[in-house]
C-alpha cells in the first residue's frame, strides 16, 4: 500500500502532471482577456496616427504630422498602462474605459480619412482634426479672452439667479400669503423662455452685459425655485410637530429642518437651471455682448472659419461638463447622509 502514498502520505494519481498545466494554461487565458481591451485600445489609436501618416492631405495642414505622434503616444501610453496595471492587479479601471478609448480612436481615424484624406466631406464645413489643433495653436489668445468673459457671464447669472430662486421658493413653500401673490407670477412668467426678453432686457437695462447676466438668471431662477418650493412643501410634518415638541422656534423650523429636507429638489433645479443657462448665454452673447463663446461662434461662423466654431463648441462642452461634474462634487458632500438611502 505504501507504494502508491508519495512521502507526504498524499495519494498519486498518474494525471497529475497534466492537471498541473491546466491552471496555467487557464492563468494565461485570464489574463489574455484582462489585457485584451487595453491593447485593443492602443491599436485603434495607432491606426489613427497611421491614418494621418498614410495619405497625403488634400489640404494645407501643419498638424498632421504633430497629430500622428500625439496619437503614437497615446497608443503607447494606453499599452503600457494596460501592462503595468494588470500585472499589479489594478487594470479593472482601464478595462472600463477602454470601449471609449477604442471608439475614440476608430471615429478620429475615420474622421481623418473622410476629412483631410479623401474629402468625403466637403470643407470647409466639415475641418479635419488637426484644422481644430490649428485654433487651438494659432488663436489662443482669441479663444481664452473670450472663454473668460463667458465664464464670468455665466458665473455671476447663475448664481444670481440660483440664490433668488432658492430664497423665492423657500418663501412660496413656507409661507402661505407669500405664495398666494408670488404663484401666480411664476406661473405667467417661468414657462415663457428666457431669450423671448431679450427685447426687453436689452431695453432695460444699462449695458448687454447687464441685460445678458438677467437673462441667465432668470433661466436659472425659474427651475430652482419651483424645485426648492416643492422640496418645502413635500417636508413631513412629523419633522416640525417633533422640533416644536423640542421647543424649535421658526427661523430653527425653516434653516435646520425644511431647508436640509428640501435639499435633494434643489440640486434637481440647480442641474436644470445650469443646462437652460448654457443656453441662453450662447443666445445673449450673439446678441450683444462683444465678447465670448457666443460671440466668438458667431464671428467663426460670419468669416466661415468652421474649425473656429467647432473649437468653441467643444469647449464649450468641456466647461458645461465641468460646472455639471462640480456640482455633483457639492451635492455629494452636502447630501452625505444620503448614501445608501437614495440610489446615487
Amino acid at each position: 500500500m505504501s507504494t502508491f502514498l508519495a512521502s507526504d502520505d498524499v495519494p498519486y494519481h498518474p494525471s497529475s502532471a497534466a492537471g498541473d498545466a491546466v491552471p496555467g494554461a487557464h492563468g494565461w487565458l485570464r489574463h489574455a482577456r484582462e489585457v485584451a481591451p487595453g491593447l485593443a485600445a492602443a491599436t485603434a489609436w495607432l491606426a489613427f496616427g497611421w491614418s494621418c501618416l498614410w495619405w497625403d492631405d488634400v489640404g494645407d495642414w501643419s498638424r498632421t504630422h504633430d497629430l500622428a505622434v500625439a496619437a503614437f503616444v497615446i497608443a503607447a501610453l494606453l499599452g503600457v498602462f494596460t501592462v503595468g496595471a494588470t500585472w499589479l492587479g489594478r487594470g479593472e479601471g482601464l478595462r472600463q474605459r477602454a470601449p471609449w478609448f477604442i471608439v475614440l480612436g476608430l471615429f478620429l481615424a475615420l474622421w481623418e480619412v473622410a476629412t483631410a484624406k479623401l474629402a468625403w466631406l466637403p470643407l470647409p464645413f466639415f475641418p479635419p482634426p488637426q484644422a481644430i489643433i490649428e485654433v487651438y495653436t494659432d488663436d489662443v489668445p482669441k479663444l481664452a479672452a473670450s472663454v473668460w468673459a463667458s465664464v464670468k457671464l455665466q458665473l455671476g447669472g447663475y448664481i444670481i439667479g440660483a440664490v433668488v430662486g432658492f430664497v423665492t421658493g423657500v418663501a412660496i413653500g413656507w409661507s402661505r400669503s407669500v405664495g398666494y401673490w408670488v404663484h401666480p407670477i411664476l406661473r405667467f412668467i417661468g414657462p415663457l423662455p428666457a431669450t423671448a426678453w431679450l427685447p426687453i432686457a436689452f431695453f432695460s437695462f444699462p449695458s448687454s452685459w447687464s441685460a445678458s447676466t438677467f437673462l441667465i438668471a432668470l433661466a436659472t431662477g425659474f427651475p430652482v425655485t419651483v424645485l426648492t418650493w416643492s422640496g418645502v412643501a413635500s417636508v413631513s410634518s412629523a419633522y416640525y410637530d417633533v422640533a416644536r415638541t423640542l421647543g424649535a422656534k421658526p427661523s430653527f423650523l425653516v434653516l435646520k429642518v425644511a431647508i436640509p429636507a428640501a435639499l435633494p429638489h434643489v440640486f434637481v433645479g440647480l442641474f436644470m437651471g445650469l443646462g437652460a443657462s448654457f443656453a441662453v448665454l450662447v443666445v445673449a452673447e450673439m446678441m450683444g455682448v462683444k465678447a465670448g463663446l457666443g460671440w466668438y461662434l458667431q464671428w467663426a461662423q460670419g468669416w466661415a472659419a468652421y474649425a473656429n466654431m467647432y473649437a468653441a463648441l467643444f469647449v464649450m462642452s468641456l466647461l458645461c461638463s465641468g460646472a455639471i461634474t462640480l456640482l455633483f462634487k457639492v451635492r455629494d458632500h452636502l447630501l452625505v447622509w444620503q448614501k445608501g438611502v437614495v440610489k446615487w
